[in-house]
C-alpha cells in the first residue's frame, strides 16, 4: 500500500523525488509512475539508469506486467512507450520526444559542477513530468538536495541557498542552515520528495 500511495502522490504532483531504501520497490514505483504518465498523456517516457540497472529495469517491468518497456541505446532502436537507457547514451536522445523522464539512481545529480548533472538539468528543463529515484540521497548534503530541487524545477540551487542558508565564509567556506529555517527547510523538501526506510 505505501508504494501505491507514493506513486499516487508523485503522479498528482507530476515532479517528485522518491528516496526509498533498498528493497522498498523503487523500480516498481518508477515503472508504474511512467506507465501512468504515458496513459495520461498518450506520449512517451524516458528512464535514465546506470548501465548495470537498465536491463534489470526492463526485466522488472515484465515481472510486474507493465508492457511497452524496452531498452534502447539509440532513439531508433525501439518505439516502446517507456524507453530505458543508460546515462552515457543521453546525448543520442532528443528530450523533446518525451513527456516524462525518470532518473534512476538520481544521486548522479550530487556533483555541483559535474558534466552529467549540467547535461541532465539542461536537457529536461522543459519536460513536464519528472521523477528522481534513489536509495542513497544524503540528507545532510544540502547541495544534493538543491540539485534535485533544480532538476524538478521547484527552485534553483542558488535560490535554495539564499532562502534557507548562510555562508560562513572565511577558511571553512561552508553553507549552514539558518537557525530559524531548519524546520521550514525540511517542510519545503517534503512538498516535493518522500524519504522512506522501512
Amino acid at each position: 500500500p505505501f508504494q501505491r500511495d507514493i506513486v499516487a502522490l508523485a503522479c498528482k504532483l507530476g515532479r517528485f523525488c522518491i528516496w526509498a531504501d533498498c528493497g522498498m520497490g523503487k523500480t516498481a514505483m518508477q515503472l508504474e509512475w511512467a506507465r501512468q504518465v504515458c496513459e495520461h498523456t498518450g506520449k512517451r517516457v524516458l528512464i535514465l539508469a546506470p548501465l548495470a540497472v537498465s536491463h534489470q529495469t526492463v526485466r522488472e517491468a515484465e515481472k510486474f506486467g507493465i508492457t511497452g518497456v524496452a531498452f534502447a541505446a539509440r532513439p531508433g532502436d525501439t518505439d516502446a512507450r517507456i524507453v530505458v537507457t543508460n546515462y552515457e547514451k543521453l546525448a543520442h536522445f532528443d528530450p523533446s520526444q518525451f513527456v516524462g523522464v525518470v532518473l534512476d539512481e538520481s544521486s548522479i545529480l550530487k556533483s555541483v559542477d559535474g558534466k552529467t548533472r549540467s547535461e541532465i538539468l539542461a536537457a529536461f528543463s522543459w519536460t513536464p513530468y519528472r521523477l528522481a529515484c534513489s536509495a542513497t540521497p544524503a540528507p545532510n548534503d544540502f547541495m544534493e538536495l538543491g540539485n534535485h530541487a533544480e532538476f524538478l524545477g521547484v527552485m534553483t540551487r542558488e535560490e535554495m541557498l539564499a532562502m534557507f542558508f548562510v555562508h560562513d565564509g572565511g577558511d571553512t567556506s561552508q553553507w549552514r542552515i539558518k537557525g530559524h529555517a531548519q524546520g521550514k527547510f525540511l517542510e519545503w523538501v517534503c512538498t516535493w520528495a518522500v524519504t522512506i526506510r522501512k
